[in-house]
């Protein structure tokens, strides 16, 4: 721990990133530690800040690397030239050894490499930061890939994982920073990473995936091999393809790029709104086009450790705030985050609006093809910011996948007008949700709820109408009660009050004689004042 925070702060005092922390911001007693530091006599350089932070990540390994990938998503708390410099991280990271490679899949397997195997090469095909795939053939001639985790990559994670902590902790009381809200940023890398080193989790995903698109023209996934998956490894059927970025290759083959735009597009509608499961991984590194039918595409997703859903809530108000900008309905979008509270109650609508209207209406102004579609789901995000609100984790995964999705699409087909190939898809989706068939399927998905319910339905209203009947027993028995009790004390104190007049007089008689040869000598104010005084006494 101690050696690896020693080479954290050498990174960081090589590549100077004290300067990125905002010092005029800082509590006084950081401001005097970073401005008698001894980081100050190292010079800065002409390197521009946000590539200063990449070199460093890449610096300090594969871990904070993939934070810097996942942090270069968070377009809603980073500064724009920071966020475009860490989209350059790459998540190639040297291999480790194949030996290691091998015996960590017999342990894991519990089983020789010839016993699950009939081939399996030792070079992988690739690597990146948690893992890295191999090549392989299964005993009935299958090609399949083999995705190992890294030897001892979770206690090393562990360790970074707690000083990120400790760093987060110390930004988060800098008033500038704590915007950021540094601690959930890392909570929230730390639940994606961690599930990332599961790999049967990703072998589910990809199941899910596979089966929500069986059959389908548009995507395809490649099948999970149970029974050699396990925790540290999973093997996967080998696909084959050119790589969607590769765009030479594709029009070599006479791709459809038009159509494979769009069905990218479509892909994404589908997965967030009909199936409520999106992989949220998809950069150009895990999609791949298939060679056949090059004038009917179709995609090959790989990669499915990251996915996203939406409660339905959440998918029925994105889909109206989407449809609303579509319309320039403005009120409409600021109305609808009131209603869901993404903002607060407190928020007057039409201000918000103003807000919205003022941040998209240039952007809405240019030519359909021109707009781009996450901008403008970026620029609601960071408008509603400033009305307090709080950034929903599984709204920024989608607005994360929507950019990516838009970039490829837009890197495949310039022209790509994502406005008009959404806008269908979203109006069907409405229509269908909201309309009879929508109802239908409601109530296809609560029968065998309400038949269950449904014999028991004279019983509960027979126990509601007890329950009810009692209830109103008790409550006049406690009316009743009270009132007793109300006129017991009545009772009581006008019995007092005799009582008190009663010893007044009784003692008035006793000191008759002695008072009246007292008041033959007193002025004529007294004996009133002394007369008023007995009159109050017996009045109360």
């Amino acid at each position: 721990m101690i050696l690896r925070l020693a080479r954290i702060v050498w990174v960081i005092t090589r590549y100077r990133l004290d300067t990125l922390l905002p010092l005029a911001r800082m509590p006084w007693w950081l401001r005097g530690l970073f401005t008698l530091s001894p980081l100050r006599l190292v010079p800065i350089g002409e390197r521009a800040r946000g590539e200063r932070l990449r070199l460093a990540l890449e610096s300090l390994g594969p871990i904070f690397v993939k934070f810097g990938q996942m942090l270069s998503t968070r377009r809603d708390l980073l500064p724009e030239d920071i966020a475009d410099e860490l989209q350059r991280l790459q998540d190639q990271v040297p291999p480790f050894p194949g030996h290691q490679a091998m015996a960590l899949v017999e342990e894991e397997l519990a089983m020789s490499l010839e016993d699950a195997f009939a081939g399996f090469e030792p070079e992988p095909l690739a690597s990146a930061s948690v893992a890295q795939v191999h090549a392989a053939r299964l005993h009935g001639g299958e090609a399949v890939v083999v995705k190992i985790i890294r030897p001892g990559i979770e206690r090393v994670m562990r360790q970074d994982m707690a000083l990120m902590y400790r760093f987060a902790s110390v930004l988060a009381r800098i008033p500038e920073a704590r915007r950021l809200r540094p601690v959930e940023v890392v909570r929230d890398y730390e639940a994606t990473l961690f599930d990332e080193l599961d790999l049967t989790k990703e072998a589910a995903n990809t199941s899910q995936l596979k089966r929500n698109f069986k059959g389908s023209p548009l995507l395809y996934v490649p099948a999970i091999h149970w029974g050699l998956t396990h925790r540290r490894v999973m093997v996967q059927e080998r696909i084959y393809g050119v790589p969607v970025a590769d765009t030479a290759a594709l029009l070599a083959q006479g791709t459809d790029l038009k159509k494979l735009a769009e069905r990218g597009v479509e892909i994404f509608f589908t997965q967030v709104f009909r199936d409520n499961f999106f992989h949220a991984d998809m950069h150009p590194g895990n999609i791949f086009v298939s060679f056949e039918h090059p004038l009917d595409p179709q995609y090959i997703a790989i990669d499915c450790g990251i996915v996203g859903s939406l409660t339905r809530e959440d998918q029925d108000y994105l889909a109206r705030n989407l449809l609303a900008f579509f319309h320039q309905d403005y009120y409409e979008v600021a109305a609808l985050h009131i209603e869901s509270g993404w903002v607060g109650e407190e928020t007057r609508a039409n201000e918000f609006a103003a807000a919205i209207r003022t941040v998209c209406e240039p952007i809405l102004e240019k030519p359909l093809k021109d707009i781009s579609f996450g901008q403008v789901l970026l620029g609601l995000f960071q408008t509603a910011r400033r009305f307090n609100m709080e950034v929903q984790p599984q709204l920024v995964l989608l607005q994360k996948t929507l950019l990516n999705i838009e970039g490829l699409g837009r890197q495949l087909y310039p022209d790509l007008d994502l406005w008009s190939t959404a806008k269908p898809f979203l109006e069907r989706w409405m229509k269908e949700r909201a309309g009879a068939s929508g109802l239908w399927e409601s109530l296809k998905r609560q029968a065998p709820e309400l038949s269950r319910q449904l014999p028991e339905l004279p019983v509960l209203a027979h126990q509601v109408l007890a329950r009810t009947e009692l209830e109103h027993r008790q409550r006049r028995r406690q009316v009743d009660a009270m009132g007793g009790i109300s006129r017991a004390l009545s009772q009581r104190g006008r019995s007092q009050r005799r009582l008190r007049l009663g010893l007044l007089l009784l003692a008035a008689a006793l000191a008759w004689q002695p008072l009246s040869e007292w008041a033959a000598g007193q002025p004529w104010p007294a004996l009133a004042a002394a007369a008023l005084g007995v009159l109050l006494l017996a009045w109360h």
